[in-house]
């Protein structure tokens, strides 16, 4: 065993089963894939990677299993699969997701192949069956729930970790306290009632750090740019070399794009890496939206063909315009139910707060139109024109 100083958690123990899997080369490629993609743009501290979050999610996930008195053998699935689920992450974490589902056919919860060739011998060295880790990892096991539910451990890691390095006040969760009042039991996970503030702070802390650290405008425009390079990079390269790219870590997969043959691929890296980022010409809520782009969503290719037609009007080349459409917020909602001397019942009965954070996260949501700074009066007619949007009132205040 050895012991690893964290800053979020203090000291955290790594048991020899652990300390295998820490050094396998999928999980030590996490240290080079930032944990907020492109925060660190807004937020200079943002620079911690998926190894820490991985690290400190089971430390958590430790602290639960020896709380709920797991066997050895689950003990040990659960911690490993807490320390392998991040591992089928691409370059800057969620920002490459749609191209792992594009080229890949797969999410990054997918980490079945990853697993059995990076990590399968040395899970069996300790009894673990790496189809089994995968189905806790994805949600397909019973005991799923304790990293991949509604109260997990995954969650309270990365708002408190996000939240440490960015310096925004709004991630504070009480993880010590909310993981000691939950039972685990064959039919889920139940929370006891004096849990029940801990369990609705983290739900407050999702909703404030939404708009804040996870969908700051900032980051979706380097997102974004980020986003048309890789598509730029790609155009016409085969199946191996997509793969290829989405396998790199962050900074090798910029250095393929800066060193590019395509002219926009190598533009827009260059941009990003001298914070020379596209400008806000439009963001606007759901109000001033066509609703079936509010509760559809847009896909990258969809928004590239927006895009591309409010170029073409405004006279600018397709790059010179980007269109962000977020998928609305899914409504949250915990499944757990909440045990009080007399009864079992649903935390929504008790906790009438998630009604309110859902209308506020609906409320959040913005569409994004991009452009340079010299461009942004035309993009903002045809980008209205395009997208059917009311023009708001007061555009200087985006400025």
């Amino acid at each position: 065993m050895k012991i690893i100083k964290d800053p979020v958690h203090g000291y955290v123990e790594v048991e020899d089963f652990a300390l295998s899997l820490l050094d396998s080369p999928a999980l030590q490629r996490l240290r080079y894939i930032k944990q907020l993609g492109f925060s660190y743009l807004v937020y200079p501290g943002a620079n911690h990677t998926r190894f820490e979050h991985s690290l400190g999610t089971m430390y958590l996930a430790d602290v639960a299993s020896r709380r709920f008195g797991l066997s050895d053998h689950d003990h040990t699935l659960v911690v490993a699969a807490a320390l392998l689920h991040d591992i089928g992450h691409g370059p800057f974490s969620h920002a490459s997701e749609p191209f792992i589902e594009m080229f890949l056919d797969r999410t990054h919860d997918d980490i079945e192949p990853i697993v059995e060739d990076q990590a399968g011998d040395r899970l069996r060295e300790w009894g673990i069956d790496s189809s089994e880790l995968c189905a806790v990892v994805q949600g397909n096991h019973p005991l799923s729930g304790i990293i991949h539910g509604d109260l997990d451990v995954d969650r309270m890691d990365y708002l408190l970790r996000d939240a440490y390095y960015t310096g925004a006040p709004y991630g504070s969760v009480d993880a010590q306290r909310l993981i000691r009042h939950l039972i685990h039991t064959s039919e889920g996970t139940i929370l006891d009632e004096n849990g029940v503030n801990a369990a609705e702070s983290l739900l407050i802390a999702r909703t404030l750090m939404r708009p804040t650290v996870y969908f700051h405008h900032v980051s979706r425009i380097g997102e974004s740019m980020f986003q048309l390079a890789v598509m730029e990079h790609l155009k016409g390269a085969n199946q191996e070399a997509s793969e290829h790219l989405l396998r790199m870590d962050d900074a090798t997969c910029m250095l393929a794009l800066q060193n590019s043959e395509n002219m926009v691929a190598r533009d827009l890296a260059k941009r990003i890496y001298e914070r020379r980022l596209y400008k806000r010409a439009l963001y606007v809520g759901s109000d001033q939206v066509n609703s079936h782009l509010v509760e559809k969503g847009v896909t990258i290719e969809k928004c590239r063909e927006f895009a591309g037609r409010i170029a073409l009007k405004a006279g600018l080349h397709p790059h010179e315009v980007l269109v962000d459409i977020p998928s609305i917020p899914r409504e949250m909602s915990l499944g757990v139910r909440v045990k009080n001397r007399h009864t079992v019942v649903g935390f929504n009965e008790l906790s009438p707060r998630i009604r309110t954070l859902n209308a506020t996260r609906r409320e959040q949501w913005r569409l994004g139109v991009y452009t340079l700074p010299e461009y942004r009066e035309s993009v903002i007619e045809y980008g209205c024109e395009v997208l059917h949007i009311r023009k708001p009132t007061r555009q200087d205040t985006l400025f």
